[in-house]
């Protein structure tokens, strides 16, 4: 690399270091701004849904530091269990073919 003297200012400035990092580094920041979109703050805009089960669910609760699970009957064959704990945003769920749930 050979730095190339700047117009008019006497410094030195090394094109290959302004080439490899501010044009991708202005690149990235153009296309960032180009990718905000209000997507994520649209409500409710899925897919139509069918029926829905608004029955209640059974739950279990264990003791603290332990999930807690909830299941019921999804109408069609199959029993629902769903893990949570509190509050959190993560879950577990399991179906099981189950033959009283018609």
């Amino acid at each position: 690399m050979r730095p190339v003297p700047s117009a008019g200012t006497g410094r030195f400035v090394c094109r290959t270091v302004v080439n490899k990092l501010v044009i991708p580094a202005v690149a990235l920041l153009v296309l960032a701004g180009a990718g905000c979109s209000s997507k994520g703050q649209e409500k409710f805009k899925d897919a139509p849904t069918g029926a829905r089960n608004t029955q209640a669910a059974d739950i279990i609760t264990f003791p603290d530091g332990f999930s807690n699970v909830a299941h019921k009957c999804d109408g069609k064959g199959h029993r629902v269990y769903v893990l949570f704990k509190d509050d959190h945003k993560y879950g577990a769920i399991a179906v099981v073919a189950d033959e009283t749930c018609k």
